[in-house]
Formats: C-alpha cells, structure tokens, sequence
C-alpha cells in the first residue's frame, strides 16, 4: 500500500490506473482502464453535482412549502414545526433535502405572517374558500419571500453537495476530496472553484427568475422594506 500510495501521490499516477497494476501483477486480473479526459471528466463532475442539488432541492421544496403552510396555519403547532427544521439544520449536512428544508419553511411561513390582517379579511369577505384565499391570494403575496428561501437553500446546497463524494455520489467534491487526500492543491480547486462559481449562477438564475415570475410590486415593496 505504501507503494501504491506514493505511486498516486508522488508520481502522480492515475488511482485506477495503479490499482489495475496491482491487480494485474499480483492476481493475474486484467481490468480495462476507461481514460477520461480532463474535460469529459469535468462535465461528469458537473452532471453529478447538479444531480445531487436538483433531486434534493426539488424534494425539499415538495415538503417545506405545504410545512410553512401549516406552521403558519396551525398557531400552536407551528412554532414546533419551526423549532424542529431548526434542530434538523444542526445536524452534519450528509442529509442534503433535510439540510434544505430550514431556509424555504421559514420564509414560507414569515412570507405569509407578514401578509397583513386586512388582505386577508378582504379575501375572507369576497366568499373565497381557504383553498382559493391560499391560492389565489396569500401564496401570490408571499411568493418572494418563498422565492428567497428557495435562492437561499439551493446555494446552501451547491456547496453542502461536494460531501457527497464521501459516499461516492461524485459531484465537485469528488477532486476536493481525493486532492485533500493526495495533498494537491491542483485538483482541490478543480473542484472548488466550479462549485463556487455554480452557486453564483443558481443566485444569479434565481434573481432572474424572480424579476420575471414576481410582480413589480412586491419586489419594490420588498426592496422599501
């Protein structure tokens, strides 16, 4: 193993490449080496991590809007569903849709707190049903704030996401890690600069996202407050 080591580290040897050595000298195993290069493997690097960030930010989103819903529905439980998001954030971010979920359930629910108790009247006094108030009235209102949460938790994710590698689900954190372990500054920041620039692109996206999709209103009564 020594050997090996200083093969990868100070020969700078592929890690495939020198186990399939090994193999093949001492086991009479032959293992085809499937060579990448440098751009092929950054795109799988970038395919992976978007993976990771899509299906777990996806998922939180699925479950923390309706649980800002009830927190800001249900007056004596929500404050419990608050604190527990709360605790879940406190644990090592290896669960990424549960280290997702605290940003956009707390700007759910103070999105819709802030809606004042006179809209909320008014649409009550027009005969609108609790679905179609949610729907038609309060949800549009807190949308920016919801929006907010959502820009916050996915760039919390683009860089929660590099501990992936620790699992093998690949991503950014696959060059970060194995540079960590070889001592190579170089291929640690084959991976660490791409997730700093992928989360300035999901900020960027989601301020473009946000002067399209949220009236001009509540962006200038945001921008006031």
């Amino acid at each position: 193993m020594m050997v090996m080591n200083a093969q990868v580290k100070l020969e700078k040897k592929p890690e495939a490449q020198v186990a399939a050595d090994f193999l093949a000298e001492n086991l009479n195993v032959q293992v085809k080496i499937k060579k990448e290069t440098a751009g092929t493997r950054f795109w799988r690097h970038t395919w992976d991590h978007l993976t990771l960030v899509g299906i777990s930010l996806w998922g939180a989103i699925v479950v923390a809007i309706p649980l800002g819903i009830v927190a800001f529905r249900w007056v004596r439980g929500g404050q419990v569903i608050l604190g527990l998001v709360g605790i879940i954030q406190t644990i090592p971010s290896l669960a990424l849709f549960l280290y997702s979920l605290l940003p956009i359930v707390r700007n759910t629910y103070a999105g819709l707190h802030d809606i004042s108790v006179g809209i909320r009247e008014s649409a009550a006094a027009l005969g609108l049903p609790d679905g179609a108030q949610l729907r038609l009235v309060t949800l549009p209102m807190a949308s920016r704030s919801i929006l907010a949460g959502i820009k916050t938790s996915a760039v919390i994710n683009v860089g929660t996401a590099t501990l992936g590698a620790l699992i093998g689900a690949g991503g950014y954190g696959q060059p970060i890690l194995t540079g960590i372990r070889l001592d190579d500054i170089g291929l640690i920041l084959q991976g660490a600069i791409p997730a700093a620039l992928l989360a300035l692109i999901v900020q960027g996206l989601f301020e473009l996202f946000e002067r399209v999709f949220v009236s001009r209103g509540l962006r200038l009564k945001g921008e006031m407050a």
